[in-house]
């Protein structure tokens, strides 16, 4: 869950992100992953973004690594570029759209110079360009292990640059990087198999099953890229949809995602779900019935960081690793 709280606008992570992150490890969560961590500055949702491009930013997530193996849980980083989501104000900035280069911004790029709504049109990426870019997913991936991270998670999803050359939508080039299904997922899996040959850790990748959008990315194509990242090595994709098109009519629901996680299961990768599971017992039956090996939580996290041990009280699961400070007020079984 993006934080947009580097005051400073330089990627280091700060006292917030040492809170926020350690209050979910004193909580009870078993994996705790960051928001999305920019690989280059130029990568970034918004100037205030987090990122893993240089030694300081490592220095910074140490501490927060630290913090959350100390209390149980196994730090996780989410490693990105926006694409042409990038430049930005944050969401609860008083502007909307694209940050001009007076206030901060700068120009994002994209596979092609297609711009997301309301947002500046974005420079399409030269052919040269792109091994740079998987270059810095390798290197911030070093980074993290550094850092003290134990799983990495590449976002390939809601649009950012990933996605972006995945869906036909936002890809119209005439290059071995577009066209066809192999050749838009190219950078996706070049990226991965840099980052495999560079790091030993879990690797994960976040995807958008799909783009909600007619003639856009959908989960028969997702499923069949899922085998191709599995062959490459990566370890689980967690499974997610939309974010590349604005405006899209989405059947939200409780555990709307959770079909899309068991179809790309289906095809013999493990899967994570996540989108709107909030109660224990939803997130029990979930992985109890097959539908995907792990659940994931965002949102229901910010709102109840102590989520995992009410859970794990609800469901009558005896867990040691309630924080003694907090064995005075235990949740009722």
């Amino acid at each position: 869950m993006c934080q947009y709280s580097v005051e400073r606008e330089d990627g280091v992570p700060t006292d917030w992100h040492l809170v926020h992150l350690g209050a979910f490890a004193t909580g009870g969560a078993g994996v705790v992953m960051t928001e999305a961590a920019a690989i280059v500055p130029e990568g970034r949702i918004s100037p205030q973004d987090a990122g893993m491009w240089n030694d300081e930013q490592v220095e910074a997530w140490s501490r927060v690594t630290r913090f959350l193996r100390e209390h149980g849980a196994v730090p996780a980083i989410q490693l990105a570029h926006a694409g042409r989501k990038a430049s930005t104000w944050r969401p609860f900035a008083e502007h909307r759209g694209t940050v001009p280069a007076e206030r901060g911004g700068w120009q994002a790029v994209a596979p092609s110079a297609i711009a997301f709504e309301g947002y500046a049109e974005p420079r399409a990426l030269d052919r040269d360009e792109l091994p740079g870019i998987v270059e810095a997913f390798a290197d911030a991936s070093e980074r993290a292990v550094r850092a003290g991270f134990e799983i990495i998670e590449l976002h390939a999803a809601h649009g950012y640059l990933l996605h972006q050359f995945l869906s036909p939508l936002s890809n119209l080039r005439d290059d071995d990087f577009g066209g066809s299904l192999e050749n838009r997922a190219r950078l996706l899996l070049d990226t991965v198999r840099a980052v495999r040959e560079r790091v030993d850790a879990p690797l994960l990748v976040r995807v958008s099953a799909t783009d909600w959008a007619e003639g856009g990315w959908d989960v028969e194509q997702t499923a069949t890229v899922a085998g191709w990242m599995r062959d490459a090595g990566v370890d689980l994709i967690d499974v997610s949809t939309g974010g590349l098109v604005a405006g899209t009519t989405i059947p939200v629901e409780p555990g709307y995602q959770v079909p899309f996680a068991e179809r790309v299961r289906q095809a013999s990768v493990p899967t994570s779900a996540v989108g709107l599971i909030t109660d224990a017992r939803q997130a029990a039956a979930v992985v109890d019935e097959g539908r995907a090996d792990v659940v994931m939580l965002g949102r229901e996290l910010l709102r109840d960081p102590h989520f995992p041990l009410r859970a794990a009280a609800e469901l009558g699961v005896r867990v040691d690793y309630v924080p003694a400070q907090y064995g005075r007020a235990p949740f009722a079984v």
